[in-house]
């Protein structure tokens, strides 16, 4: 048997809570968001209140000796012994509704959790208006502990209340003064927990946790980093989890805001930003080291080591959260034909993108026009080719060590230049690009290129003067979309033809579009039948151009199908390529 990575330890909630209290216990404001229903809590107090266990908690060591935090702020507050790996909603739910505190949801809004007990018959609910009015209830589980009044006193008071609306007899009163108590010394609830010692690794712990909690949300490295910021630069984490919040919502007045069109990240998203910057590293597990204070030579840990390494985090995310920078590369992400979250296809990508943004403007002082230039081109590469897609960590790490060496503006930029042109060869444009287009993914980041180059190439809709731009504006809506997505060879013709499987009919290559209109009047119709219609409202400049710009081969609508989408897609491919051309510098 190997050696035992743990022990065994045993708990009261009592005192639980007194060593969240006092630090001793790190419970992060969110190591997660919390997911629980308001049921789900309910359940959880019903169950001890019954007498069942509820499971046991796995603690963590940090390994650190006794010391205070203070990274990046004035208020020194004292480092936990232990952290929670396990548990997390569970203790979070218990610890809320005793001590009466909101806790922050996925959204990133603070939600207080009431729970209500009905002494008279020991049944829990969540509190509603009607449990509210009700003077069965106690409508706040938290008022028996918090009320400062001493719960024998609480249980006087609301038999009081209660015979102000009906009559209470003996027997009831003492059920009801049993059921309050039995309530009230939950906080002697038994909890045992499985701390694991210092020594061993993230890498353990997150096996540890997936072994023994299949059921439960793997912990990843990001889980991990975010941890320690709420152990050692709690506002840090705090500063970063409002932001995602704000990026969701409009701004309120003139008030200067996060709020996009393209990205609503998460705080292990947006860490990897800062990460990327501040330390030119994406393997998290590397950060979550040297953030423990680990000399990566030594192998020792150190207060000292672990606090400057904080401090390059600290500044990296300041730059990473200030709205001028932010703002300013969300343009450049539009000058790249990218102008809405539908377009979006990995967040992953965009995030990386914009931790080489901050590295050219900080760390090369790159002149704004060239710096959005350039980022424009690389998101797009990078978006197109699905390069952060899979091992990210690994061709991210790469992209940043071409930079080792690169010590001038200049260098920056031709750094990038130069990994594009390896990338988008002419066997990439001609060969890899319309095969990639052989998909029936509406969304696939192909076809999304070729929306961004139609954006580029300030294209219209198919039989419209509606600019393709327009339509895909986020920012203008409508109860009916202008232009709907439409099918050049229409499904229903296609049937006649024993064409009926999806991944046939809803290839990328036979969709286009067109004003919704007239969308509903093509319906179900041959392409030779109602293409000629339209084709005799346009002189031959017009027609050529909106063949061009929705990559239409010469007698499209005459072709057969599997030969018509072939030929598109090669001519999709060569629109994308021109769409990549025309941002500036190209």
């Amino acid at each position: 048997m190997g050696a035992i990575l743990f022990k065994k330890v045993d708990y009261t909630l009592l005192k639980l809570i007194e060593d969240i209290d006092v630090g001793e216990i790190g419970l992060p404001e969110i190591q997660r968001p919390f997911v629980w229903p308001n049921t789900k809590v309910r359940d959880l107090f019903d169950s001890m209140f019954r007498g069942f266990p509820i499971g046991y908690l796995l603690l963590w060591a940090n390994g650190l000796p006794n010391s205070h935090r203070q990274i990046g702020g004035n208020e020194k507050q004292r480092v936990p012994h232990l952290l929670i790996v396990d548990g997390q909603q569970r203790l979070t739910s218990l610890y809320a509704v005793i001590k009466g505190i909101p806790v922050l949801r996925e959204n990133f809004k603070k939600e207080k959790i009431v729970i209500a007990f009905r002494p008279n018959d020991c049944h829990f609910d969540v509190c509603d208006v009607t449990i509210q009015r009700n003077p069965e209830f106690i409508p706040d589980i938290s008022e028996v502990w918090n009320m400062g009044i001493g719960h024998i006193k609480y249980i006087r008071g609301f038999i009081k209340k209660l015979r102000e609306t009906r009559e209470v007899s003996e027997e009831e009163e003492d059920q009801i003064s049993e059921n309050i108590d039995q309530l009230y010394d939950l906080h002697n609830y038994p909890f045992t927990a499985m701390e694991l010692s210092a020594s061993v690794g993230e890498e353990s712990v997150a096996e540890v946790f997936v072994r023994i909690n299949s059921k439960g949300t793997p912990l990843n490295q990001a889980d991990f980093i975010l941890t320690l910021m709420s152990v050692f630069w709690d506002e840090g984490r705090k500063e970063m989890e409002k932001f995602c919040y704000d990026t969701r919502k409009p701004a309120e007045g003139s008030t200067p805001s996060p709020f996009n069109y393209h990205i609503q990240p998460d705080p292990d998203e947006l860490l990897r930003t800062s990460v990327a910057y501040g330390f030119r590293r994406a393997r998290l597990q590397f950060v979550y080291n040297i953030l423990r204070g680990k000399d990566l030579k030594t192998e020792q840990f150190s207060i000292e080591e672990r606090d400057r390494q904080f401090h390059v985090l600290q500044a990296a995310q300041e730059k990473m959260l200030d709205l001028v920078n932010w703002h300013d590369f969300l343009k450049a992400i539009r000058s790249a034909g990218y102008i809405n979250q539908f377009m979006i296809a990995s967040k992953i990508s965009l995030l990386y993108v914009y931790a080489f943004f901050l590295i050219g403007k900080y760390d090369y002082l790159v002149d704004h026009k060239s710096l959005r230039e350039v980022i424009a081109r690389w998101f797009f590469t990078a978006a197109l080719t699905r390069r952060y897609t899979g091992s990210q960590e690994t061709i991210m790490e790469e992209d940043l060590h071409r930079l080792d060496n690169v010590s001038s503006a200049e260098g920056f930029i031709n750094t990038l230049e130069q990994i594009m042109k390896d990338t988008l060869t002419e066997d990439y444009w001609k060969i890899a690009l319309p095969n990639d287009l052989v998909t029936s993914n509406s969304r696939s980041p192909a076809m999304l290129a070729f929306y961004a180059s139609q954006v580029l190439l300030d294209a219209k809709a198919l039989f419209s003067n509606l600019p393709v731009s327009e339509l895909l504006n986020p920012a203008i809506t409508s109860v009916k979309s202008g232009v709907e997505r439409h099918h050049l060879f229409p499904k229903g013709y296609l049937q006649t033809l024993n064409l009926t499987n999806i991944k046939d009919t809803n290839q990328v290559a036979n969709i286009t579009y067109v004003e919704w209109g007239d969308n509903t009047n093509i319906s179900d119709m041959n392409p030779e039948e109602y293409y000629p219609r339209y084709k005799e409202k346009y002189s031959r400049e017009v027609l050529n151009k909106m063949h061009y710009w929705h990559a239409l081969p010469d007698d499209w609508q005459s072709k057969p199908y599997v030969q018509f989408m072939d030929e598109r897609r090669k001519l999709m491919a060569q629109l994308i390529k021109d769409g990549f051309e025309t941002i500036a510098g190209g």
